[in-house]
């Protein structure tokens, strides 16, 4: 046990230079970039009084290794800063807004990429070298190469245009948004018990989450696909098949099982980078999430916006990927003993 707190214990360490790096990074980028954010704010034909009042004020006249210090400071003390733009409000309130809703279709998403990819990696790997074996790989290669933009307004064009069958953007019809507890529509619209709410919201998520999550699946399909097939030459499944054991039970009992550990980190891996990278999807079907925030406040040039949704959205990944090293650890011994 001690192995495994101070495997524990290094994880953390490495991870805060980091988000140190990441953070110093977008706050250079951001202000060599051309534009002023003050300019953004108030419009180009504003008086120059008037730009250098509010310049000040936001403290972006001081040089740049001073506004670096106080942002850090402040960082450190859990304060994210104040958007430069509309009403200039506390960021952190800002994200908590928008997070629910990029969870949310981040997990409608995985769980759609899983079970699709579960499903044809092991209808692949069971039917190795054979048509549908090569048909799935295609499928893997394909769904990693598609253009998230186009994929998702074609679902849209095809079930919310011409069928008529779907919404195609927000996450619920007017006025049918639940009470809000949690932020998540259809866990609000359960603990509320409001069905009409839980059934707009689910029919909301459909074309996004089918969109993210067939997106990612080819990843998973590959993986399990190639753990699949190893574990499959082993002694232990030819003795079960030798036995009588059937074939399903055989696959999915002993084989899967055995295959699920490599993918445990893969998983964790691909649940962190849909938070993060569900930018193209959100924009697509209007998704109020941390996407389409963190893509508006950079055409805003809003800096404490843009660094803090980057923060945020680095300790979430840095978070579960914690959590799957230690699941991984826990089921390796091995791992923590490196």
């Amino acid at each position: 046990m001690s192995s495994l707190r101070v495997y524990i214990a290094s994880r953390l360490l490495t991870a805060i230079p980091m988000v140190l790096i990441l953070l110093t990074v977008v706050f250079v980028v951001l202000r060599i970039l051309p534009g002023d954010p003050v300019v953004a704010i108030v419009g180009g034909h504003a008086p120059p009084e008037v730009i250098e009042t509010l310049r000040r004020r936001l403290g972006l006249d001081k040089p740049l290794h001073l506004q670096y210090l106080d942002y850090l400071w402040k960082l450190m003390r859990g304060d994210l800063g104040k958007s430069l733009i509309w009403g200039q409000r506390p960021v952190i309130d800002e994200l908590m807004e928008r997070f629910p809703a990029t969870l949310e279709l981040s997990i409608f998403s995985f769980i759609i990429a899983v079970l699709i990819g579960i499903f044809t990696g092991v209808k692949s790997a069971r039917n190795f070298g054979k048509p549908i074996d090569h048909a799935i790989r295609v499928y893997g290669i394909v769904t990693y190469a598609l253009f998230i933009p186009w994929f998702g307004m074609m679902l849209q064009f095809i079930f919310g245009v011409y069928l008529r069958w779907l919404p195609i953007s927000g996450r619920a019809d007017p006025f049918m948004e639940p009470e809000r507890i949690t932020g998540l529509y259809v866990l609000d619209s359960i603990l509320t018990l409001d069905f009409p709410a839980l059934i707009s919201a689910l029919r909301h998520l459909v074309l996004p989450s089918i969109t993210l999550g067939i997106y990612i699946s080819g990843i998973f399909t590959r993986i399990v696909r190639s753990h699949m097939i190893e574990v499959l030459r082993m002694d232990y499944i030819r003795a079960a098949r030798a036995r009588g054991i059937p074939e399903g039970r055989v696959v999915y009992r002993h084989a899967l099982k055995n295959a699920f550990v490599p993918l445990l980190t893969m998983m964790g891996l691909q649940f962190a980078l849909l938070l993060a990278g569900a930018v193209l999807t959100e924009t697509t079907f209007s998704w109020p999430g941390m996407g389409t925030y963190l893509l508006e406040r950079i055409l805003y040039r809003d800096f404490p916006a843009v660094q803090g949704a980057i923060v945020f959205i680095a300790i979430i990944i840095i978070l579960i990927n914690l959590l799957v090293d230690i699941t991984y650890a826990y089921l390796d011994p091995r791992i923590r003993l490196r």
